[in-house]
């Protein structure tokens, strides 16, 4: 399992994943699940996978080939965000053709999904999520986030923090701390984390970071958050129980 996220606000985007692919009592293995495909000045995309590890890997490298001997159709000729994903989507619907008899044939999910992020000239920055089926959904201004992978223990996160409105920086954090919380509570997650922050217009990917397992600012981030939290909740006790046993008139 792994956990990719991506923010869109209205100063650019954010994508980030984690590495973990394995988590078993002995044998834990990393592979990265952030790519970049961009075309500095001219666009900027990155994707993010999840999924069967065999599956994805076999898109990424049909992405990378279709460029390398120059298809008419690939991720620097289409001409919208859109196009693109579904061209993603395509991809993932062929290569699983392929191989979803054999994986089924021994029970072996064959499952796989894509976070695609980015812009082309003449669009604002857009943000998909392209399901393991080839279809996708769409970032809005009132769910500025979309996630793949272990979702669940970084969605709150998200939810309380994020708006469409919110600055780059802070939607880096928010992705960051959503990693991180989800790590705490998921073994199946795991570092390096890789992120990138992509701002709008720029057409190129300026801002890219890798924190390992013990990053300084990871490691004082997790802190202060933890530390934060613990004194909102002993406060809000506080508050609950000064309401609870306040009398009240007859």
């Amino acid at each position: 399992m792994t956990y990719c996220l991506g923010i869109l606000v209205k100063q650019g985007l954010v994508l980030a994943a984690d590495s973990r692919t394995n988590a078993g009592v002995d044998y834990i293995s990393s592979y990265r699940k952030l790519f970049d495909f961009s075309l500095p000045g001219k666009r900027a995309l990155i994707l993010c996978s999840s999924g069967n590890l065999s599956v994805t890997q076999a898109v990424l490298h049909s992405l990378e080939r279709d460029i390398a001997v120059g298809k008419g159709s690939n991720l620097h000729t289409l001409p919208t965000m859109y196009d693109v994903a579904r061209y993603v989507g395509d991809c993932i619907r062929t290569l699983q053709a392929l191989d979803r008899p054999w994986l089924e044939k021994d029970n072996i999910d064959f499952q796989c999904s894509f976070l695609l992020g980015g812009q082309i000239p003449g669009e604002a920055p857009q943000l998909f999520l392209i399901y393991s089926q080839g279809n996708c959904i769409q970032t809005t201004p009132e769910t500025p986030f979309l996630q793949i992978g272990e979702t669940k223990y970084g969605k709150p996160i998200l939810d309380r923090t994020l708006t469409f409105d919110a600055d780059l920086n802070a939607a880096a954090k928010s992705a960051l701390l959503s990693i991180d919380s989800t790590m705490r509570s998921n073994l199946s997650v795991g570092p390096p984390i890789n992120m990138v922050m992509y701002q709008a217009d720029s057409f190129e990917i300026c801002h890219r970071a890798q924190f390992q397992a013990g990053d300084r600012y990871l490691i004082k981030m997790r802190r202060h958050w933890e530390q934060a939290l613990r004194r909102l909740r002993s406060h809000a006790r506080y508050q609950l129980e000064s309401s609870l046993f306040t009398p009240t008139d007859p």
